[in-house]
């Protein structure tokens, strides 16, 4: 399946910027104090950058997920991931949970999550459906953890997903082409942000040239 036009319609899609925080992206965060390598999310940040400005230039939503964690949450199953030492990310109130070169406007809508996926406990389901969104670009970090689960319960609560894969990063490059295999094979369409912003700017022209 490629990308077009009417899949990504500006009314009726959404652009999800999954967990863009200090403790995922920042060289002086959690996870790269703890060796992982951040560089992908510095590579790919002005794609990402630009794929916001264009979601609002043609009147996309833009839908900001923050994770934050804290003793209410910490239940045993989840202190149990990577023998406890992820239990220091993203602290409720810690600048390590604050975004990364990123910033929501008042516009914009915040969903704050506790587990990898989104839509987990949380009001991303019913904002989407209160605003009649059918289609989720995903974007964000990390490709195959937080920005996988969403998009896989996505699909399976009946949303196309389109994964903008430049506009993700992961900690490996594996790890990141493994999640636009699985992606592109079970879950939905793979594509660059580039091929996003030039779909929106060509549903812009049609709808001026409709208007005459």
């Amino acid at each position: 399946m490629e990308i077009t036009a009417d899949l990504i319609m500006p009314e009726r899609t959404a652009l999800i910027v999954v967990d863009v925080q200090n403790d995922y992206c920042h060289p002086e965060g959690v996870l790269a104090a703890g060796g992982s390598d951040v560089s992908a999310v510095k590579e790919m940040m002005p794609r990402l950058h630009g794929l916001i400005a264009a979601a609002r230039e043609h009147g996309v939503k833009v839908i900001f997920i923050q994770t934050f964690h804290e003793r209410a949450t910490d239940s045993p199953a989840w202190a149990s991931r990577s023998g406890r030492t992820s239990l220091g990310i993203c602290r409720k109130g810690s600048w390590g949970a604050e975004f990364y070169e990123v910033l929501p406007l008042s516009e914009d809508t915040v969903v704050n999550k506790h587990r990898y996926s989104a839509f987990i406990h949380t009001r991303l389901d019913s904002v989407l459906r209160s605003l009649r969104i059918e289609t989720l670009i995903m974007t964000g970090v990390s490709t195959n953890v937080c920005v996988e689960s969403t998009a896989r319960d996505g699909f399976m609560l009946d949303y196309h997903i389109v994964l903008a894969e430049d506009a993700c990063a992961s900690y490996s490059r594996a790890a990141h082409d493994m999640t636009v295999e699985n992606m592109k094979g079970y879950f939905g369409v793979v594509s660059s942000a580039a091929e996003v912003e030039n779909m929106w700017k060509l549903w812009h022209e049609s709808a001026l040239e409709n208007a005459l």
